[in-house]
């Protein structure tokens, strides 16, 4: 009789082969329909997910239904090093994100963003990939609401609750003390500053911005912090999910090595 243990794990893998499927056909979609290189970015890694999960669910849905002792063995193995990988990479998470935040200005609505702040590990790895970068987030379009919004009053403007990539990219530092003529269109006056370096970085061409300025790069990793943050902590609930799928794959496996002992010695 199969016992509870295996059942439950052939039920939890048909449930991940199931969910394997879309992602197969979502890397798939991704590598069809992106028009830009960063719409085409995640394709290879979304269908490389969807095979493994695919040939894991495989594994130990045999294992624990058909009493194959060593695919069961191999779909532990598995497990049980996604479990230790994900582990580090959540407290990795936690670690390089605990650095960094917008600094928050009087009479503004949004926060300036300086590189320094974050992690250098992060700081590294946006400075390596930066052309690849820049290019997404102009295929993007992060500033054309501002770009459209021409006529908009300078009080106005400083209201605006703007994204960090927004901030970062689609203005200049405050530091620099520029006139301000449109969100997109700033002036270098007597009393400007160049201090900052991304002051003389800044240009009025909506194809340049401040695309290429530290402030930029302080968005996106503002940006990026919040998405790991929120990632570490779904990754704490997957990861007691993957324990509780674990153990009772040990039993399912101390289960198949009974029954097998039983069939040798009658």
């Amino acid at each position: 009789m199969v016992r509870c243990s295996n059942s439950l794990v052939g039920i939890l893998n048909i449930i991940t082969l199931l969910i394997s499927i879309p992602i197969i056909g979502s890397g798939i979609w991704l590598s069809k329909q992106g028009n830009t290189e960063c719409e085409r970015f995640l394709d290879k890694p979304v269908i490389a997910l969807g095979v493994f999960v695919l040939l894991v669910s495989i594994a130990g849905l045999i294992g624990s239904c058909c009493r194959v002792s060593w695919l069961l063995w191999v779909y532990l193995l598995v497990m049980f090093l996604l479990i230790v990988l994900l582990f580090c990479f959540t407290i990795f998470a936690f670690v390089v994100t605990n650095r960094g935040a917008g600094e928050a200005l009087s009479d503004r609505g949004y926060k300036e963003y300086r590189l320094g702040d974050y992690s250098n590990w992060l700081q590294n790895r946006v400075n390596d990939h930066w052309d690849r970068i820049r290019g997404c987030l102009i295929d993007g379009r992060i500033c054309q609401r501002l770009l459209e919004a021409g006529s908009t009053p300078v009080e106005d403007f400083y209201r605006e609750h703007l994204s960090s990539l927004q901030s970062g990219c689609c203005k200049p530092s405050n530091d620099c003390n520029f006139q301000y003529v449109s969100p997109t269109n700033w002036t270098r006056t007597p009393t400007s500053s160049l201090t900052n370096p991304d002051c003389s970085t800044w240009s009025n061409d909506p194809n340049v911005l401040c695309y290429n300025c530290g402030s930029c790069k302080a968005g996106l990793l503002d940006n990026i912090k919040s998405d790991w943050k929120r990632v570490a902590v779904i990754n704490i609930v997957f990861l007691v999910f993957l324990i509780i799928v674990y153990s009772i794959g040990c039993c399912a496996f101390r289960n198949n090595r009974e029954d097998n002992s039983w069939k040798r010695y009658p």
